[in-house]
């Protein structure tokens, strides 16, 4: 799971890729107008002309698309009477062709005698609030066998819920998949109520970049899906995810397969930097080198991150190049790298369930991520994939012939 939260704000300054800070537009105070917050009072001024539009929108002087992608709709469809489903957020302008599928099942449940993190009841990670944001956790051998075993339980659960993917099958029915995967392993699953999150894993379906909601949406022949698998096991978070391909349409795509097998190789090339020394920050480097000479691009929003005892804490770990990240690889450090990358464009948009993350352009996007334990030799992958894992990588379909024949060399 990626670690900046979606309830990160983003500046509304057209064109600006700054984080919001605590300034507000005082006129959208007075309208009632919330999540109006820019990164600074010049750029808030050089986007006035541009804003004020929106003050007259909420005073019902015009009408247009705008607000659809700032504020949360609050029209809700009704239930189909044949299925009983319905799109919870139908005049929202979304970026692709796909829909939140509703209603969402009932929060499933943990046994007390698993033990849970300090968010499971509240939603509030309190002990993540408090971390020295540069100092980062070098663990013993005691939190370094720990995070071993977690891991290894977290890639068991990733491989028993990709053997379910398939055309036909709910994304809420591979949560269940997964909930049932981590219980039977006396293990917490991690996204479960952290910052309020319904699910037990992300399912991110073509141009959801992360964090979707499993819900009634029926996989398609021609899909692909990012599995996101976080576990809490006897007091440490094991973080893993993988894309795969939905269908032998999915396969024949040279589009589609071009974007997976370069985020899978996009990991795979910076794994191969890490060693005590390596700056954070160069990570970000070989990942858009490798990203662009596959004409694709490298989300910015969300990056790798610490794991341990917490689920998200230093170092923060960028994926594109020039980043300014701090710190530098030390034996005993655990994180992950989770490269998400696109076929268009590398801005975002989040759905008005304020998790899902899409491209802005709905072009598809795949993602890949693993946790590593820096040794003093290298690195270790601790949520390394087995011999017996589903999915893997592909080579590129062969272009069709003229003559509607395959080509042949």
């Amino acid at each position: 799971m990626a670690a900046e939260p979606p309830t990160k704000k983003k500046c509304l300054g057209v064109d600006c890729e700054n984080d919001a800070g605590a300034l507000q537009c005082p006129t959208c105070l007075k309208l009632g107008i919330k999540d109006s917050f820019f990164c600074s009072q010049d750029c808030f001024k050089k986007n006035w002309n541009a804003h004020k539009a929106l003050h007259k929108i909420v005073a019902g002087k015009t009408t247009n698309g705008i607000l659809d992608r700032i504020f949360i709709p609050k029209v809700v469809s009704k239930p189909d009477p044949a299925t009983g489903v319905y799109n919870p957020f139908p005049s929202f302008s979304y970026t692709g062709p796909l829909r939140p599928v509703y209603p969402l099942s009932e929060k499933r449940t943990v046994p007390k005698d698993i033990p849970w993190p300090d968010y499971a009841e509240t939603g509030y990670p309190k002990s993540e609030r408090f971390v020295n944001r540069n100092k980062f956790d070098i663990l013993d051998a005691k939190g370094q066998e720990a995070m071993r075993k977690v891991c290894k339980l977290g890639r068991e659960v990733l491989d028993i819920v990709a053997a379910e993917v398939r055309p036909g099958v709910t994304t809420d029915y591979l949560d269940e998949i997964c909930h049932k995967a981590c219980i039977e392993r006396k293990s917490y699953p991690s996204p479960l109520n952290y910052n309020h999150f319904p699910k037990s894993f992300c399912t991110s379906v073509n141009e959801v970049i992360c964090h979707g909601i499993p819900d009634q949406r029926v996989l398609l022949d021609g899909d692909i899906i990012n599995l996101d698998v976080s576990i809490y096991h006897e007091g440490y978070h094991a973080d893993l995810n993988e894309t795969y391909y939905v269908g032998d349409k999915a396969k024949a795509d040279p589009d589609t397969v071009r974007v997976v097998e370069t985020a899978r190789e996009c990991l795979d090339e910076a794994a191969k930097l890490i060693k005590p020394g390596t700056l954070i920050r160069e990570f970000g480097n070989i990942i858009e080198k490798h990203a662009k000479e596959r004409n694709c691009s490298v989300i910015r929003t969300y990056c790798g991150h610490g794991v341990n005892s917490l689920f998200h804490c230093p170092p923060n770990v960028p994926h594109y190049a020039k980043n300014k990240a701090v710190g530098e690889c030390k034996p005993g450090m655990t994180f992950t790298i989770e490269p998400m990358i696109a076929l268009g464009k590398y801005r975002d948009i989040t759905w008005p369930d304020n998790w899902t993350s899409t491209t802005i352009d709905g072009k598809k996007t795949a993602q890949f991520e693993h946790t590593y334990l820096v040794t003093e030799t290298g690195v270790e992958v601790l949520t390394a994939r087995t011999e017996t894992s589903p999915g893997g990588a592909i080579p590129m379909p062969e272009p069709p012939a003229e003559n509607g024949e395959k080509a042949t060399s």
